[in-house]
């Protein structure tokens, strides 16, 4: 059911005082961390998590929100090697909240057959995802926002999202249009408020939920997902199944308008000269990448100052969070329990606008689209630090339960983040190393206008594998896409992931880490192969499903001489037997729980010139 807004305004109260006052294989056991942190006179911990909507880090979007700095970077930690490991929303979402790879939960896309609501639930994971296991723990949780995509006006009860004791979500085809969103509280139907603006229509329902929860008998988990800053969209669509047809897929000009994301009135004026980054691979003279991104033309001038406007209202919508932000924060401290209070802040995925010769959008796997931010503050959380160490979205849900005082889940691809200055201190030689990217299906280019007659609105064949892997002295992103290209940055080196080392145009450099550059490939390639298809454990530590002895933990120990057989004539190699737009196993060449092998060790402490299938290993 949709009201106007004039019928709504005088039940919706927005926060006007407070707008004013701002101008698997196994469990991972012991080598997980498993300290609790600290609390307030031992109650169990609140956790409010913010989640934004493709927030960027590499446009330094953190540069403009002050409050969201005094508040959150000042009193907390940020997390700058932060990755989500599929760089769209519905996916990105899915695996933050079951910790768990897209592979593994199957959610790939934003609407059926792949992705969205009606998947989630079919996945059988409406019972089995964070809010329920904190229920079982005891905390009363509660929603409000974007919670996935293809959760719509229709479909919003059959079924409820399950596990919060509060809801107010918003819901498809409205949730991406600024001035015309529809919200659905607890089992109430569908309302409309046309005419306000959308975050702060959702900073007043977060308000009112850290008013309930703090009302309520207990702790509380309090999920706040503004929609900005993505793009504006006006969509005609209920998450309509998209069909596996390559060739006869619907035409997205017919269902959705896209436009740049819409500030509030009171945030129109700002950033009016301020533009992209001018960063190396900033509209580039050669083209970079690989597959459809290396076929891109040059941006003319007209492109750029049209994106470059796109920028500006993403900054401008991001001044709604930022007071957001800061109102929970001083509602939190009003009813004195800040102090007791974990704060995450983080985004679905990231977004590029120019860089590559891209429009904008995501999907891609250059850093700007799957490196994002992540800030935590609360008890025992270091303060005003940056810390350097890996972590991703599906270490998000280890580390709320661990939080929360609950024990790990077998089944997580992730492990717990450190929170305080020590941990972090006593986790950099022994936390993974590496970010599993993956992606399957199309990418979007949402910016309003398409500037060159032969650009398409969907660009198809973006399904791909990825390996980002940060140690000591390396500093890589290798991937394969499903027409078997081959990415490989140096980013010591080449931060901007320019040269793209696997391209037949590029020459390839001799050697690599000391050693010769093909061996270096031929691990990353073992250390992919294992990781496209992992559950559990071997998510967190691969080295061992490939060493089950326990003698190679990084790519260093990897590179060792006696190795090179193993690595380089007996390992499978990563390819795609055909492109698809979701994860279909037959799709996806040799798999390392069915074909790979692994080296075994020597009967008198040696070491084989050989190895084992993982099979016959396990």
């Amino acid at each position: 059911m949709r009201f106007s807004g004039a019928a709504l305004a005088a039940g919706l109260q927005l926060p006007t005082a407070a707008l004013a006052s701002h101008g698997s294989q196994k469990p991972l056991g012991d080598d997980r961390l498993d300290s609790t942190p600290a609390t307030k006179g031992g109650k169990q911990p609140n956790i409010v998590f913010i989640l934004t909507d493709d927030q960027d880090l590499h446009m330094n979007s953190l540069d403009y929100v002050p409050l969201i700095k005094k508040h959150l970077l000042d009193e907390g930690t940020l997390y700058k090697r932060h990755y989500c490991t599929t760089a769209i929303c519905c996916p990105a979402r899915v695996s933050l909240l079951t910790g768990q790879q897209a592979h593994n939960t199957n959610v790939t896309d934003v609407n059926p057959p792949h992705g969205g609501y009606p998947k989630f639930i079919n996945q059988g994971l409406n019972n089995n995802y964070l809010p329920i296991w904190l229920q079982e723990a005891g905390y009363n949780t509660y929603y409000t926002g974007k919670l996935f995509n293809a959760h719509t006006v229709e479909n919003y009860n059959s079924p409820y999202p399950a596990g919060w004791n509060g809801s107010d979500f918003l819901l498809d085809p409205y949730t991406y249009n600024y001035l015309n969103s529809s919200f659905q509280r607890n089992q109430d139907p569908p309302k409309s408020y046309e005419g306000f603006h959308s975050v702060d229509v959702l900073a007043e329902k977060s308000l009112g939920f850290v008013d309930e929860a703090v009302r309520a008998d207990g702790p509380f988990f309090l999920g706040i997902a503004p929609v900005a800053p993505h793009s504006n969209v006006e969509s005609n669509t209920l998450g309509d199944d998209m069909g596996d047809d390559w060739g006869n897929l619907p035409d997205i000009e017919e269902f959705a308008k896209f436009g740049p994301p819409v500030p509030a009135k009171r945030h129109e004026h700002l950033f009016k000269d301020v533009k992209i980054p001018r960063t190396p691979n900033f509209n580039p003279d050669k083209p970079t990448g690989a597959n459809w991104v290396r076929l891109r033309k040059k941006l003319n001038q007209e492109n750029i100052d049209y994106n470059d406007h796109f920028y500006r209202q993403r900054l401008r919508t991001l001044q709604s969070v930022d007071e957001l932000v800061a109102s929970v924060v001083e509602r939190l401290e009003e009813h004195g329990v800040l102090d007791n209070t974990y704060i995450f802040y983080t985004t679905d995925n990231g977004y590029h606008i120019s860089q590559h010769r891209l429009n904008p959008g995501k999907e891609c796997g250059f850093e700007e689209d799957i490196n994002i931010p992540l800030i935590i503050r609360g008890p025992g959380v270091a303060k005003g630090v940056v810390s350097e160490i890996v972590t991703t979205h599906v270490d998000l849900a280890p580390t709320i339960l661990n939080i929360a005082g609950l024990p790990h889940r077998a089944d997580f691809d992730g492990e717990a983040i450190p929170l305080s200055q020590k941990d972090i201190e006593d986790t950099v030689k022994t936390r993974h190393e590496h970010v599993t990217v993956e992606f399957w299906g199309f990418s979007v280019s949402e910016g309003g206008k398409l500037f060159d007659e032969d650009e398409e609105r969907l660009t198809l064949n973006n399904t791909y594998k990825g390996l980002r892997i940060i140690g000591r002295g390396y500093n890589f992103y290798y991937a394969v896409w499903c027409n078997n290209e081959h990415e490989l940055y140096d980013l010591s080196t080449d931060p901007y992931q320019i040269n793209n080392l696997l391209h037949p145009a590029t020459t390839k450099p001799k050697t690599l880490l000391g050693v010769e550059f093909h061996k270096v490939i031929a691990r990353l390639d073992s250390l992919l192969f294992v990781l496209k298809s992992c559950k559990g454990r071997t998510c967190v530590r691969p080295w061992e499903a490939l060493h089950p002895q326990g003698n190679v933990a990084n790519l260093h120990d990897a590179l060792g001489k006696r190795f090179d057989v193993f690595y380089e004539q007996q390992q499978k190699k990563v390819r795609f037997d055909r492109c698809e737009l979701g994860y279909i196993v037959d799709a996806e060449g040799p798999q390392f729980e069915r074909d790979g092998v692994v080296y075994k060790a020597g009967a008198e402490g040696g070491y084989k010139r050989g190895g084992i299938s993982w099979s016959e290993w396990t």
